[in-house]
């Protein structure tokens, strides 16, 4: 299976490429050039950004880190209807877990009221959920999505880009 060169997810039905670039949606392709972008920055700035991150406070609460990408999915359902979908947050372990089994709350109660993918997508999310709980990105290393948020922040941010082929003086 393909995954987004933009958001991470992955790609199951179409979506939308650029040049050699895979994205899920046009949304996702219009950001392109902040891919390539970010392909660009030099691997050691990148890296001690990185890790800063991943060893600075939780965004959210505010705690201690370590910091990571953690990713919560949910489905509701509604007859012939059914969405579904994940949402990476940046944030210590004690609130991806939090937001993971909020969203797997969410999924058992409204996810099987579709025929259906709501009976095939519940417990695929709930179990992605569980899976992200317990499993989750190792706390003594930060993840290939740390990085890649870390990255698209960084040429997305204003000022110099050091490592773009800009002078920092």
């Amino acid at each position: 299976m393909a995954t987004c060169a933009y958001c991470g997810t992955t790609i199951l039905f179409g979506g939308a490429t650029v040049g050699e670039l895979r994205f899920c949606n046009q949304t996702c392709a219009g950001n392109g050039a902040a891919v390539i972008a970010a392909t660009r920055v030099a691997p050691h700035e990148v890296e001690k950004e990185v890790r800063a991150v991943h060893q600075g406070n939780c965004p959210q609460c505010q705690g201690p880190g370590p910091v990571d990408v953690h990713v919560a999915h949910k489905v509701w359902s509604a007859l012939a209807f059914t969405s579904w979908g994940s949402k990476p947050r940046l944030c210590c372990r004690s609130c991806g877990r939090k937001h993971q089994l909020g969203s797997a709350a969410f999924s058992l109660v409204l996810g099987w009221w579709g025929f259906p993918w709501g009976l095939i997508m519940t417990p695929v999310q709930v179990t992605r959920n569980l899976s992200g709980m317990f499993g989750g990105p190792n706390p003594e290393s930060p993840s290939p999505a740390l990085e890649r948020i870390v990255r698209l922040h960084m040429v997305s941010r204003p000022g110099p880009k050091v490592g773009l082929g800009e002078r920092n003086d």
